[in-house]
């Protein structure tokens, strides 16, 4: 669709930044540039979508990967679990997994809104170092980002309410949470039984109107969808339109970055793409901000190699691409004796963030999380048929029909999401025979979970059974923890830190190497979280735009 911008910049005329991708870390920082003042293109190789085109059509969202860009057959990335073997396109979906379009994969998650808390800034200084692995304390910092964290609270909009584990805030949160639903009075049932603390679910969904945009409205087309009313807090809900409205943003979408390219100083001078018809184009620019995701974000540096930068731009320490973490995921299926109609409403109500949160040395492994309950692949009916039903049940005929028509109503999952260790052998590189639709060197990803990871989402996985026997499922059944193979947590890839020789960006956000880029999103992070990133790549966005400006402002770009 067309996109009402309010400002056409030249090309041969230099803007103040080019920002390059459009999600929870771009929607931002062009937003807080462009009201702050300063001229911006944004470059989103995805299309523009407003809420009223998103649709219900699982065909086209869950089969298809439509505004996700597509699967594999039409947008190529190859994948291998160790690096002494040849990458291969995996059939299906692609293993790094994000939303094409203006607002990223804020569009389509499925909002679970949970902080950081103290320890994960300083988990190297309290656990110790893993051999093998590149575990570092963050440069800043859980008091350092808690007033951004609260910005994204009223800015973005979040529903919810403190917990008794939560780590302090500065201000209470905007909204009360969403209603409670079946899987969150089981979970909370199951919990207690087993003397856990459950309480509510962190959401960057309205649970009253906020900002201008409405609450929800239950419809449970949050996982996978974009949604029709503006409720769910995404980039182009909250922030798009502002940056728009501002007079000094412009939205270029159906634009594909293929190259940063530098001049005789080593600064960024102009942003190189192709433009909805393919055409090789070319943006001059005083600075950019590269906010691609934590997979395309490393694939552009990569790609962006010269005579000056040879292994890629801004990789002077070989760390871009390097120390992927994706978070560990293992769940419980559980079905009830009594219609739970959890399809309704909002994905997740109620979570446990209990003593699994923090590494225990006596577990004989490194890691922590927390709980979710959800009807995860209950949501929509036909991909339940598809991906929800037992592994060893009837796949076929009367009987699966029968489990089908009998489970839907009744099923629900107990999810845990815990941590990833960060590693050299986890990475995004250039694949060197394949290319993608635009015709770009393709992204390869080479992964393999650290042992202990799968270790803690294992173990995390037992107490969701013991809640669901608690909580009195009459049927249950564990898919097994096991290396995962992608995800949409796409993480530490250019980790901020103060040694250059041992992160890509510095605690602002600026290259270590080229004094005019700035890289921020899921690839800045330095440690993975317990499973929902979503919130702290937003704080950080925040944070960095408010550097950034100030850095302009004082001609320190």
């Amino acid at each position: 669709m067309a996109i009402d911008n309010k400002v056409t910049y030249p090309l041969d005329e230099a803007v103040d930044f080019v920002v390059i991708g459009s999600g929870s870390a771009g929607g931002i920082i062009a937003k807080e540039l462009s009201t702050n003042g300063f001229s911006v293109v944004v470059l989103e190789q995805g299309p523009f979508r407003e809420a009223k085109d998103f649709t219900h059509d699982e065909l086209d969202v869950w089969v298809d990967d439509a505004i996700g860009g597509g699967r594999a057959a039409s947008n190529i990335q190859t994948f291998r679990d160790d690096e002494s073997k040849v990458a291969k396109v995996k059939p299906g979906r692609n293993p790094a997994r994000y939303y094409e379009g203006v607002g990223g994969a804020s569009v389509h998650f499925s909002a679970n809104f949970w902080r950081f808390r103290e320890i994960d800034f300083k988990e190297r200084s309290a656990v110790g170092s893993f051999e093998g692995t590149n575990l570092a304390d963050w440069p800043i910092t859980y008091e350092e980002l808690e007033p951004y964290y609260t910005k994204v609270d009223w800015d973005i909009g979040v529903s919810g309410a403190p917990g008794p584990f939560d780590s302090p805030r500065s201000k209470p949160f905007p909204m009360p949470p969403l209603p409670i639903k079946s899987s969150g009075v089981l979970l909370k049932k199951g919990a207690e039984a087993i003397g856990l603390t459950p309480q509510a679910a962190p959401l960057a969904i309205l649970s009253q109107p906020h900002n201008g945009r409405p609450a929800c409205i239950n419809c449970g087309y949050c996982l996978g969808y974009g949604c029709e009313i503006g409720a769910k807090s995404s980039t182009l809900a909250a922030m798009i339109p502002q940056a728009i409205a501002s007079g000094n943003c412009e939205i270029r979408a159906g634009c594909a970055v293929y190259n940063l390219e530098t001049g005789a100083d080593g600064k960024i001078s102009e942003v190189q793409y192709l433009d909805p018809d393919g055409n090789q184009r070319s943006q001059k620019a005083r600075a950019a901000v590269l906010s691609a995701n934590g997979a395309e974000t490393p694939r552009l540096l990569l790609l962006s190699e010269s005579s000056r930068h040879p292994d890629g731009l801004a990789n002077s320490s070989g760390f871009v691409g390097k120390n992927l973490m994706m978070n560990a995921h293992a769940n419980v299926q559980a079905v009830f004796e009594h219609q739970l109609n959890d399809y309704k409403g909002v994905q997740v109500t109620q979570i446990v963030h209990d003593h699994f949160y923090e590494s225990d040395p006596t577990r004989g492994y490194y890691g922590g999380g927390g709980f979710t309950a959800r009807p995860l692949m209950a949501a929509t009916p036909i991909w339940y048929s598809l991906v929800g039903q037992r592994a060893d049940g009837p796949q076929w005929g009367a009987e699966f029909k029968d489990r089908i028509a009998h489970n839907f109503t009744r099923q629900m999952a107990v999810v845990a999401s815990g941590t990833n260790l960060p590693l050299d052998r986890n990475n995004i590189t250039i694949d060197p025979t394949h290319k993608d639709k635009y015709g770009r060197p393709s992204l390869r990803m080479t992964y393999r979970d650290h042992e202990d990871d799968i270790a803690n989402v294992a173990y995390m996985q037992g107490f969701a059974e013991q809640m669901m026997e608690a909580a009195g499922a009459v049927e249950q059944w564990s898919p097994p923890a096991k290396a995962g193979t992608g995800g949409g947590h796409l993480l530490g890839t250019c980790r901020m830190g103060d040694d250059p020789e041992t992160s890509v960006v510095d605690r602002y956000h600026r290259s270590h190497d080229v004094s005019n880029l700035f890289i921020c999103d899921g690839s800045s992070l330095v440690t993975s979280g317990r499973g929902q990133p979503t919130m702290t790549i937003m704080a950080l966005a925040f944070r960095a735009a408010e550097h950034i400006a100030a850095a302009a402002n004082n001609n320190e770009i």
